[in-house]
């Protein structure tokens, strides 16, 4: 992996490797030519595959280099936004259209992995959305409410009950979601890739996209040494976009993220945290998440950079959060560190963009890139099979439009999550 080393941490160390996928030369033809090799892309490329196009993935530096590859691996169902409030943001029919498609899309991960085997530590064992106080408590007892209506399988559980599940008694309650479960984001990533090359699409590695031509119903798609030319282009480069997409980009507020990771815990320590494997985030405003991965080790993560004084002062406040969260733990000694950045929209809610004639895609996943990514992509394959119109997709199409303020947020968030955590050890 061509980056920083606290850029994908632990999930580097443990994944499997990716595909060979050398850089694009010369010219080349495709019916869907795809640029980014994360969820969404992968999983589009693979769907298209399946159904007999032939498709070209471009990925700018290695596949699962950006969120794909540096996310807490929690597969989560839905948004940040209120299920009730969906349909009064997109209207009725794309709101209920938009929380049927992502409330069941882990499954759709789960299915892609046993079907293709991918060895990235799957567990299917929920995910806990844990309440701090009053508020908090209030909020995921709106959430259970509101999916409990829709029939998803979410379960209101008191403090005690989260205490046990949790291992330490920080919370006032949870929700737990059986929809969910955890993974390795970036052996997930990789996974994808190699199942893509087995159904025959062709991958390109360290292929950037410096431009782009129409010719007619066609395009050609340039790189530093190559080009290809495809009747479709899926723009699946997100929160990472640059060149001709940088507009995707600047549509997005970036929050950092990072995530520490311990070294492995031990039968007796590991079994009294998170007995059951689910994973968790909380519901501060600047939230924690954890998980356990296969060998034991905990990952404990927040908003925030590990760069310049952000490293020492993150560090610092995950130790102390831990030995409050989890008073047994002892001495606290970790084996990685590594961080990224979550792409952020106005409203909490994804993008679906068509930038010219056959030129599509979706972005703003807002941290919830596993499951919706994975779920985007098939659908933009199906939209290209003809299998879904435009008017039939889960979101109406909309132009990049740059928020205000944007770049003075994103050093607000980025020094605001430093004062927080070196104030603050959160519990």
């Amino acid at each position: 992996m061509l980056s920083d080393p606290r850029s994908h941490g632990l999930w580097e160390k443990t994944a499997p490797p990716a595909p060979i996928a050398p850089p694009l030369e010369g010219a080349q033809a495709a019916d869907v030519v795809i640029v980014g090799g994360g969820y969404t892309g992968l999983s589009a490329a693979l769907h298209l595959a399946e159904a007999g196009s032939r498709v070209i993935v471009l990925e700018a530096v290695d596949f699962g280099f950006g969120g794909a590859g540096r996310n807490v691996g929690l597969i989560n169902a839905g948004m940040w936004v209120m299920p009730d409030d969906l349909p009064g943001i997109l209207g009725p029919v794309f709101g209920e259209r938009l929380l049927d498609l992502l409330g069941n899309a882990p499954r759709l991960v789960m299915e892609l992995i046993e079907k293709h085997d991918i060895a990235c530590e799957l567990a299917k064992n929920g995910t806990l959305h844990c309440a701090v106080g009053d508020d908090g408590l209030k909020e995921i007892e709106a959430r259970a409410k509101q999916w409990s209506a829709r029939g998803a399988p979410v379960t209101l559980l008191d403090a005690a009950e989260t205490a046990r599940r949790v291992g330490g008694n920080a919370y006032a309650g949870s929700l737990l979601d059986m929809r969910a479960g955890t993974l390795q984001p970036l052996a997930y990533a990789r996974g994808l890739a190699h199942a893509v090359a087995k159904a025959g699409a062709t991958l390109h590695a360290g292929s950037p996209v410096v431009s782009t031509t129409q010719n007619g119903n066609r395009w050609t798609v340039t790189t530093p040494r190559g080009e290809v030319a495809a009747d479709w282009i899926i723009v699946a480069t997100d929160a990472y976009s640059t060149g001709p997409w940088e507009k995707v980009r600047a549509e997005q507020v970036h929050l950092p993220y990072f995530n520490f990771a311990t070294v492995p815990l031990g039968d007796n320590l590991g079994r009294s945290i998170l007995p059951g494997r689910e994973g968790v985030w909380d519901t501060k405003e600047i939230l924690s998440s954890f998980r356990m991965d296969d060998a034991g080790r905990l990952v404990f993560g927040s908003v925030g950079a590990l760069r310049n004084t952000g490293l020492a002062v993150h560090r610092a406040w995950a130790k102390r959060s831990l030995k409050k969260l989890f008073p047994q733990i002892g001495a606290v000694e970790f084996e990685s560190e590594w961080y990224g950045k979550i792409g952020m929209t106005d409203n909490a809610l994804p993008r679906l963009h068509k930038f010219a004639q056959n030129v599509v895609g979706f972005s703003g996943y807002n941290g919830r890139g596993i499951a919706p990514g994975t779920v985007f992509g098939k659908t933009l394959a199906d939209h290209i099979l003809d299998r879904l119109s435009e008017a039939e997709m889960p979101l109406p199409v909309t132009t990049p439009q740059e928020p205000s303020f944007r770049a003075l947020k994103e050093i607000w968030y980025e020094a605001g999550a430093q004062v927080a955590h070196f104030a603050d050890a959160r519990f």
